[in-house]
């Protein structure tokens, strides 16, 4: 059985980092950079960093940035943020990460998706679910860094994606994010239970007993954690962390 990957999720603004709350009003973390050190010292299985205004911003990625924090961390690596073509992959992927992902644009351009894993291979490309309820209820696919509500079905956009050649599922629940209460396992699970790749649950973790759910009820591969490792706990203030591993391993019986 492969080893359950818990990954700091990190969202860009600019040159720092930042943490949002459902996706709204953010508050001001660090240093990107000071903190791909701390993580490289914690030992943490892979990182993930969000640029969570290039897409709306209409920009590119930063890669100055990004070849600054390839060159600083020792673990694999992730990127999505402002991912429009194949070239604009290449790069990223060119500077030393292992894996680019996709939101917006998987949904605006399908074919990108296939584009970059038969290039790369379908490992290199995780694609980005944010989920939210629409008026009626019903969990629908969100783009433009939630902004944007589609008519989109998550399972059914899952397969899709995966058909496409998506390697890995980033899965989000806006209304989970930074609330520490739990993850949205009902979602998780159906989104797992649908596809044959790997799905990273994301939002709402808040201790090691919800990371454990998301792996044992929503049959997650991985678990992604953006405020339980930046901030002390919930209405506290800022401390990069990561959980005991062995609580972690006691917990995922891994």
């Amino acid at each position: 059985m492969l080893r359950t990957r818990i990954i700091p999720c990190l969202q860009l603004m600019n040159e720092s980092l930042v943490k949002t709350h459902r996706f709204g009003k953010h508050q001001y973390i660090g240093d990107p950079l000071n903190t791909v050190r701390i993580f490289n010292e914690l030992e943490v299985d892979e990182l993930c960093f969000l640029d969570i205004r290039a897409t709306s911003e209409n920009r590119e990625p930063n890669l100055n940035l990004l070849r600054e924090i390839a060159n600083e961390c020792f673990m694999p690596l992730s990127y999505g943020g402002g991912i429009r073509s194949e070239q604009m992959a290449a790069e990223i992927l060119t500077i030393g990460f292992e894996k680019v992902i996709l939101n917006t644009a998987a949904y605006k351009q399908p074919s990108l998706i296939e584009q970059i894993s038969n290039r790369y291979g379908n490992q290199a490309v995780v694609v980005s679910i944010d989920v939210k309820p629409d008026f009626w209820g019903k969990p629908k696919v969100w783009i433009d860094n939630g902004k944007t509500g589609t008519n989109a079905d998550p399972i059914l956009y899952a397969k899709q994606v995966e058909q496409a050649g998506a390697g890995e599922l980033l899965i989000t629940s806006i209304l989970h994010e930074n609330e520490w209460n739990g993850m949205n396992i009902p979602l998780i699970k159906s989104i797992a239970d649908a596809v044959s790749i790997p799905v990273i649950a994301h939002g709402g973790a808040g201790n090691i007993q919800h990371i454990a759910d998301a792996v044992h009820k929503g049959k997650a591969s991985a678990v992604a954690l953006g405020s339980m490792v930046v901030f002390q706990k919930k209405g506290m203030g800022v401390l990069v962390n990561f959980p005991d591993q062995q609580q972690l391993t006691h917990a995922l019986h891994i």
